[in-house]
C-alpha cells in the first residue's frame, strides 16, 4: 500500500459509526438479561437523555423524553398528538430528506414546501411567513447539517400566527440556538435521530422531546399500538397485570432495549464526538479557503454545531460539475454523498403539488453545487489529509 498512490489505499467511506467496548458490553448485558425489547434500558435512556439536555444548565422542568424506533416515527407521533389531519397544512423546507414531509401525508394533511436561506441552507423564516394560509397548523423546521435554524424568528412567527412548531432535529445533537440546547426551546416538540450515520447512534432510533404533558401522553400510547399500558409496565408489575385497553389505533414505534443500550453510552460521548467532527470541519474550511468553492457555514460565535454533515459547494470557476467531481473522488477511494435531492425535484412531491425548480431558487442552486464530504469521529488525521489532498488536487487555485 503506497500512501502516495490513492489507488492502493482502502476505500474511505462517507460515514462510519464509532462503537466502543462500553457500547458492546451494554448490549451484551441486555442480551443476557432476557429483556431485549422495550424495557428498563429504554427507560434509562429516556431518563439519561433528559439529564443530558440539562447538563449545560438549560431548563428541563416538565420535559418528557420518549424513545422511539426512528426520528420519522417521532415526527409522526408529534404531529398526530397535535391533531394534525385532513385539511391542515404544515410548512417545511424543500431541502430535506423525504421523511420530514412524508409524516404530514401519513395524517392526510398537506405539505407546503418553502425555500432556504442560501447562506445557512436552513429554512428561510421570511418564506415561512409568506406561505401561511388559513389552513396552516404547524411549522416543521430542520436544523440542516446540525446548524440551528433561525429559531427565534420561527418561534416568533408561530406565536403571532397561532401555529405549532415541531423541530426536526435529526442532525442537531448537540446543537444550540441562542445559547440553549436544541430540545429545550419553546417548540411544541423536538425529534432527534439515532440512525447509523448520525452524531450518536442506536442503529435505528429516535427521541421525541416535549414539555406538553398531553402530547407526551398521547405519543406514549400511540407508540405501542394505542395500548393503555406499555409492555414494560405490564410485564414487570408485582401483581397480575395482564389486562390492557386499546384506546386508539396506534403504531409500532417503540425502541428496543438492545438499541437503547447503545444509546446510553453513545450519549455520554456525544460532546467528544462533536468536538472531533468540529476539528475536521475546521481543517476543511481552512484547507479549502483558497479554492473556488463555498465552504460549509459555521455556527455563530458561542453556539454549538455538531457537524453531522460537511457540505461543500462548487463555484462555476471550479471548472467541473458536481457529478463529475463526486465520480473523481470515488475513483480516488473517497466516499461522499449529496444532501439532499430537494423534495421539489422528487416525483411524488413535484407531481402532487405541481412544484417547479424556479420556485425554489436557493435550494435548487445549492443542490446543483453541493456534495457532502466524510466527517465522522472515527476519521484519523491521515484520513482528513487524504480528503483534503483529493479535493485540492481536483480543483484549480
Amino acid at each position: 500500500m503506497n500512501p502516495n498512490d490513492p489507488s492502493t489505499l482502502p476505500f474511505l467511506p462517507f460515514a462510519l459509526p464509532e462503537i466502543g467496548e462500553d457500547d458492546i458490553a451494554e448490549v451484551v448485558d441486555t442480551l443476557r438479561s432476557g429483556w431485549i425489547t422495550t424495557g428498563p434500558k429504554a427507560k434509562r435512556f429516556e431518563a439519561d437523555f433528559k439529564a443530558w439536555l440539562g447538563d449545560a444548565g438549560d431548563d428541563t422542568e416538565g420535559l418528557h423524553c420518549i424513545a422511539v424506533n426512528s426520528a420519522t416515527a417521532g415526527l409522526h407521533l408529534a404531529l398526530e398528538a397535535l391533531g394534525i389531519g385532513p385539511g391542515d397544512e404544515v410548512i417545511t423546507t424543500t431541502h430535506t430528506f423525504t421523511a420530514t414531509a412524508e409524516v404530514v401525508r401519513y395524517l392526510g394533511a398537506d405539505v407546503v414546501l418553502v425555500d432556504i436561506d442560501p447562506a445557512t441552507l436552513n429554512i428561510a423564516p421570511a418564506q415561512i411567513e409568506a406561505a401561511i394560509t388559513p389552513r396552516t397548523r404547524a411549522i416543521l423546521p430542520v436544523h440542516y447539517a446540525g446548524l440551528a435554524a433561525d429559531m427565534p424568528a420561527i418561534l416568533d412567527i408561530a406565536q403571532r400566527h397561532g401555529l405549532k412548531v415541531v423541530e426536526d432535529a435529526a442532525h442537531a445533537l448537540p446543537t444550540t440556538s441562542s445559547g440553549r440546547r436544541i430540545g429545550t426551546l419553546a417548540s411544541d416538540a423536538t425529534v432527534f435521530s439515532f440512525y447509523a450515520n448520525k452524531t450518536i447512534t442506536t442503529g435505528e432510533g429516535g427521541m421525541l422531546v416535549t414539555r406538553d404533558p398531553a402530547l407526551a401522553k398521547r405519543a406514549q400510547i400511540m407508540r405501542l399500538h394505542g395500548m393503555s399500558r406499555d409492555a414494560f409496565d405490564r410485564f414487570t408489575a408485582t401483581v397480575p397485570s395482564w389486562y390492557y385497553e386499546i384506546v386508539a389505533p396506534g403504531y409500532k414505534y417503540n425502541l428496543t432495549d438492545i438499541a437503547a443500550a447503545l444509546g446510553i453510552h453513545q450519549l455520554k460521548k456525544a460532546h467528544a464526538f462533536a468536538q472531533h467532527r468540529a476539528a475536521i470541519a475546521a481543517r476543511y474550511n481552512a484547507a479549502f479557503a483558497d479554492l473556488p468553492v463555498i465552504t460549509a457555514p459555521e455556527a455563530p460565535a458561542g453556539e454549538l454545531h455538531p457537524w453531522h454533515l460537511y457540505v461543500l459547494r462548487l463555484l462555476p470557476e471550479a471548472g467541473i460539475t458536481r457529478d463529475t467531481f463526486i465520480e473523481r473522488l470515488f475513483a480516488l477511494g473517497i466516499g461522499c454523498s449529496v444532501h439532499y435531492i430537494p423534495l421539489h425535484l422528487q416525483p411524488y412531491w413535484r407531481d402532487r403539488y405541481q412544484l417547479r425548480a424556479q420556485d425554489f431558487p436557493a435550494s435548487q442552486h445549492a443542490f446543483e453545487q453541493m456534495l457532502s464530504l466524510p466527517v465522522y469521529s472515527r476519521m484519523g488525521q491521515a484520513d482528513v489529509d487524504r480528503v483534503i489532498a483529493a479535493v485540492r488536487g481536483l480543483l484549480p487555485r
